[in-house]
């Protein structure tokens, strides 16, 4: 099998640059209480340069650097993080599993869908990238190789053939090991994975046990260790702690975000989009808001969630500053993307989708419906108002009734429009006829109105089955003064009707 580990240096520190931009260049560190001290985890490249390492004290690190900047380092929201670059990834590699704290495994099975497993690497860099993440990527047939070379070799990327991993491992120092077997071997004067994995076998086992056995092996190229996939978990939800309480919308813009990218990244790696999400918002010091958010469109673009995010915080009173927040998926579907027509910019379609879920996030899901089409040969009774869903295939009712037949161009060309405005029920009206029986005018909607054009007639019946049977010949009709509508006369009484308007 073949495996790509992807490694993140100092993941720590990028998350919390990615989260709060400013820090960028700044020296500062995450800490964490041991025995009563707070002790240095992760430090900044300024940081480093100060003479600050991973184990000192707090004390001792601001001795160092006074303009030191310290936060709370949080193993279960770093694992989060990981989880979430995992699940976005999935759309270049089917599973992944998690190297804490600043890596992962991916299944490099579908290399040859990107342009082998170079171009599965560079796609891996670009689209972490696209979010701030700095990595190194390589990929091998065993898990030690790919994660060695990933975390202590010099490429951005690389590709190990299958066969060449002792090789490949050979240049690396001891230190690749991260284990304590590295002891023993450094006190035979050895410096490197190659060096190791010369030794004979039996002298190693005897020496080193079981765990001797199995670092030397690694060093050749054998690990047996399996490739175990995180299961993924049911509900979609990002959460994040901030750092101090935030009083204004401002100091939230990065948290959300954050929450928003990492969300739907996930999405975008299970091809899902969210339909309804709910944010609740943690107050200090106790409480919490929950604010509901409505898709008019289901989607997995941050930047348009994040403006409707935005929108409905402003209306938002809370009682208290805001200290973290939560956002959850509520309902999802499954994201077939958008065909946009030759000429289209998605940014048209975006700012159309922002406005359309603002409507329905302040004003409620039933504020915004469309015309479904329904199993019904009449007019009237061919269609419901549904929750507003735009289609995907085509625009307007013609894409749902040509999606609905295999050959498109046997539908009549008089089909393939329909009045915007339907009446529930179609309305009689009085019609002056010439001699001839020629269509002349019309009394709608209380006055006199001249017949400028005429298409038709099209002619609809069916539903004899039912207790209201019809036949009945249907006409364009441009009205002056009205503009065009859809008439019929009925077969029954030999009456016209109105049946809808064309906008």
């Amino acid at each position: 099998m073949r495996l790509a580990y992807l490694h993140f240096p100092r993941f720590a520190v990028q998350r919390k640059v990615i989260e709060l931009p400013e820090l960028t260049g700044k020296p500062f560190v995450l800490v964490e209480e041991v025995r009563g001290q707070q002790r240095v985890v992760c430090a900044s490249t300024s940081a480093l340069k100060a003479g600050v390492r991973p184990g000192t004290t707090l004390t001792a690190a601001t001795a160092l650097e006074p303009s030191l900047r310290h936060f709370a380092w949080r193993p279960e929201e770093e694992r989060r993080a990981l989880v979430a670059l995992g699940e976005m990834l999935m759309g270049l590699a089917p599973g992944f599993q998690l190297s804490a704290p600043d890596g992962m495994w991916l299944d490099a099975g579908a290399a040859n869908l990107v342009k082998g497993e170079e171009g599965l690497c560079a796609k891996v860099l670009a689209q972490c990238a696209e979010l701030g993440w700095r990595g190194r990527v390589v990929v091998a047939s065993e898990k030690f190789t790919a994660r060695a070379l990933a975390r202590h070799g010099e490429k951005r990327f690389a590709v190990v053939p299958d066969g060449e991993e002792a090789r490949a491992l050979a240049p690396l120092p001891l230190s690749a090991l991260e284990g304590p077997e590295q002891t023993a071997f450094a006190a035979l004067g050895l410096s490197t994975l190659g060096e190791v994995g010369a030794l004979p076998v039996g002298a190693v086992t005897a020496r080193g046990g079981a765990a001797g056995m199995r670092a030397h092996a690694r060093c050749r190229g054998g690990d047996e260790t399996p490739f175990v996939p995180e299961v993924l978990e049911e509900v979609l939800e990002e959460r994040l702690t901030l750092e101090w309480p935030a009083e204004s919308l401002e100091p939230l813009q990065f948290a959300l975000k954050t929450v928003l990218d990492r969300l739907c990244g996930r999405l975008g790696g299970r091809r899902r989009a969210a339909v309804r999400l709910s944010l609740t918002l943690k107050l200090d010091p106790s409480g919490q808001a929950v604010v509901p958010l409505t898709l008019a469109r289901p989607t997995a673009q941050s930047k348009m969630l994040l403006d409707l995010t935005r929108h409905r915080l402003g209306d938002v009173r809370l009682e208290g500053p805001v200290a973290g927040l939560i956002l959850r998926v509520e309902e999802d579907c499954e994201d077939r993307g958008q065909q946009l027509s030759l000429g289209d910019a998605p940014e048209g379609d975006a700012a159309l989708e922002v406005v359309l879920s603002r409507l329905a996030t302040a004003l409620g899901e039933e504020s915004l419906f469309m015309a479904a089409l329904e199993d019904s040969h009449r007019p009237e009774a061919g269609y419901s108002p549904r929750a507003f869903r735009p289609p995907t295939v085509s625009r307007g009712l013609e894409g749902e009734l040509l999606q609905a037949v295999e050959a498109p161009e046997a539908v009549p060309e008089v089909l393939r429009e329909r009045p915007s405005r339907m009446l529930s029920s179609p309305t009689p009206i009085d019609v002056e006829m010439s001699p001839e029986g020629e269509l002349l005018a019309a009394r709608v909607g209380g006055k006199r109105r001249r017949v400028v054009a005429l298409m038709g007639p099209e002619r609809l019946s069916g539903d004899w089955w039912d207790e209201r049977p019809y036949s009945r010949d249907y006409y364009r009709v441009h009205f002056e003064g009205l503009g065009q509508a859809w008439v019929f006369r009925d077969a029954r009484d030999s009456r016209f009707y109105l049946q809808g308007l064309f906008d």
